[in-house]
């Protein structure tokens, strides 16, 4: 990770491979997110560092990112965990090379590459918070979930105001542990949902589920049957949470609808492709599914 603390602000120096305005792009996609607000070319988002709430104001520097805090000023321990966190949110440890080497053959890939690039997959880092959100949007339109997250953020979550605008952070699994079904219910959550989130909170407050225990696996399909003993957790939830939180390249949500609709769009088809044409298409993507699905995401929204 390459930064410089200047005290008020950081600066972050991202690989070569790197475009905020696609991120922005992409983090805008949806009037209901409120965990992060976009305004005038700047990204606001609010994160909980040891303890203390710190509002980031993220925008585009010569070559690198520079965040300022808006709100106080972070210890220098903390600016460093404000700029990992930035590092690990944007996915800026990944070398895109080979990914772009491969997409460049690849006949509905070379397309979206060249028009994204410097597109990084948008990271959830809390496991807490990409677990649920996956939850939420199994079997429901997008528009609904963010709906159901919305609420459960303002019900949940801690915030602060400044200049007249809120911001919020994802409420804590130890808060959502001690939650009755009926009260998840009251914000329109179905019973099983309500019921598989407050269980995932269970397993976060006990220690036997942490995002520290995942990342030491390792291995993708270890990973992915260890997320799959969740209750609540099937191979799309799996695949969603080790590409958007664990950093799994190889992540591959092949049931998404999202994935289905943009190869549609691509290949010019009157109809879906199947799960065993999209397997056969996506044979030449082994070790980066998790950025060709993403890719191909972003190509829905033009």
């Amino acid at each position: 990770m390459n930064w410089i603390d200047c005290g008020s602000f950081i600066e972050i120096t991202p690989p070569m491979d790197f475009n905020f305005q696609e991120c922005l792009v992409f983090m805008g996609r949806s009037e209901y997110e409120n965990l992060h607000q976009i305004r005038e070319g700047y990204l606001y988002k609010l994160i909980k560092i040891d303890g203390q709430l710190v509002l980031l104001k993220i925008g585009e520097a010569t070559n690198s990112i520079r965040v300022e805090f808006s709100v106080g000023e972070p210890t220098p321990a903390m600016r460093g965990k404000a700029a990992s966190y930035i590092w690990g949110w944007f996915d800026l440890e990944q070398d895109l090379e080979p990914f772009y080497e491969m997409a460049s053959k690849d006949k509905i890939l070379q397309k979206v590459a060249n028009d994204y690039r410097g597109l990084r997959i948008i990271g959830i880092p809390d496991l807490f918070e990409a677990l649920t959100w996956a939850v939420l949007g199994q079997q429901i339109n997008l528009t609904f979930a963010y709906t159901l997250k919305k609420r459960f953020v303002e019900q949940y979550g801690e915030s602060i105001t400044h200049e007249g605008n809120a911001y919020w952070i994802f409420p804590e699994y130890k808060a959502i542990a001690s939650l009755s079904v009926e009260e998840l219910k009251n914000l329109q959550f179905s019973t099983r949902k309500a019921e598989y989130i407050i269980g995932i909170a269970g397993l976060m407050t006990s220690g036997q589920l942490s995002k520290e225990k995942m990342l030491e696996i390792q291995e993708y399909e270890p990973v992915k049957k260890s997320l799959m003993a969740i209750r609540g957790v099937g191979a799309w939830t799996a695949d969603y949470v080790m590409m958007k939180c664990l950093h799994h390249a190889a992540a591959f949500p092949i049931a998404d609808v999202g994935l289905h609709n943009a190869l549609k769009q691509q290949l010019g088809l009157e109809r879906k492709p199947t799960i065993v044409e999209i397997e056969e298409l996506a044979k030449a993507w082994e070790g980066w599914q998790a950025y060709a699905t993403f890719y191909l995401w972003r190509s829905l929204y033009v």
